[in-house]
């Protein structure tokens, strides 16, 4: 009915704007982000235009939502637009004032009766009040029309009342998982919790540092960890590790690890853990590196890891020697 009154009504008042359909929808996979930490946007494109195929796809950056990369698409090209900031944001790498505010992916061919999804990093920062909503206005563009996702609700609307809204996200209330001052945030990536990731700081010449996360499912699949990265080294593998006739003894762990629904995978010292090899540079106790880790399902999801002293067993905690598993003898 809505689509039949929609298209009635652009026939009697305006017969040019059927070349906008209301048969195209811009929405985004994940509605849910956390306060002050990495969001990753799947915008999907659902339909085209009137039949037409989507050609050009132009994501708003909101304020307040900083350091957004887009991920690169095969077949399309991508063009950032940079601004300043209505005012500067804490980040892990100092204060910002400027950044994308605009992305666009364009050059391919969606057909109307095909979806696909135009992915982005970025970070929600501290400014948005608990339970707020966060809106990402989509223009959608066709070899024929277009259609703009950019009405906001205002005046006690509701968004399932505006005829073209804009794709939003709900900011969760911070909870009790939010880290220590020394810490980093717990991120959101699907039905995954990853928290507190960190890593070791190493000796002078140590080429190998050991990493450390919490991965919660609280989903209804499965999902696996199957790689690791952190700037400044070569490589990353996930590792296990015991002890034998006295001899510590570590070995990747094949085929990735796996996050059963319902249950908590802890990586920590003396057991499963990251290895990063091939370090550029020694890791110092009380900075911070940025990293990613690569699921099967939830994807790509970029964490930044705090650095705890030399052979710490936990973030926040003193040294531990060389009894602490540490890296530097691997």
């Amino acid at each position: 009915m809505l689509r039949l009154a929609l298209r009635t009504a652009c026939a009697l008042a305006l017969p040019c704007c059927l070349t906008v359909s209301a048969q195209a929808h811009a929405v985004l996979e994940r509605k849910e982000a956390a306060p002050n930490a990495a969001y990753r946007g799947v915008v999907q494109i659902m339909h085209g235009c009137d039949g037409q195929p989507t050609t050009r796809v132009t994501v708003t950056i909101p304020e307040g939502v900083i350091g957004a990369k887009p991920m690169p698409k095969p077949g399309w090209e991508i063009v950032t637009q940079k601004g300043a900031y209505a005012k500067p944001y804490q980040s892990f790498h100092g204060t910002v004032s400027e950044g994308v505010t605009s992305i666009t992916w364009s050059g391919g061919s969606l057909p109307d009766d095909q979806v696909d999804e135009f992915t982005f990093f970025a970070r929600i920062s501290d400014a948005f009040e608990p339970y707020s909503t966060v809106y990402f206005p989509v223009v959608q563009d066709c070899a024929k029309g277009s259609i703009a996702w950019t009405e906001v609700p205002q005046g006690g609307r509701e968004a399932k009342a505006l005829k073209s809204p804009a794709p939003g996200v709900r900011i969760r209330s911070a909870t009790a998982e939010a880290p220590a001052a020394t810490g980093s945030a717990s991120t959101r990536a699907g039905s995954l919790d990853v928290r507190t990731p960190w890593l070791r700081a190493t000796p002078g010449g140590a080429s190998v540092a050991g990493g450390y996360v919490t991965v919660v499912n609280d989903g209804g699949t499965p999902d696996r960890l199957v790689s690791a990265s952190i700037d400044g080294a070569a490589r990353g593998e996930i590792h296990t590790m015991s002890v034998e006739d006295g001899v510590m003894k570590m070995a990747p762990v094949e085929g990735g690890l796996a996050i059963e629904p319902g249950k908590t995978v802890e990586l920590k010292p003396g057991g499963l853990h990251l290895m990063f090899l091939d370090l550029k540079r020694g890791l110092n106790a009380g900075e911070t590196v940025s990293g990613t880790l690569v699921f099967e399902k939830a994807g790509t999801v970029p964490v930044t890891f705090a650095v705890a002293p030399i052979g710490a067993r936990a973030l926040g905690g003193q040294a531990g020697g060389q009894a602490a598993g540490g890296h530097h003898n691997h």
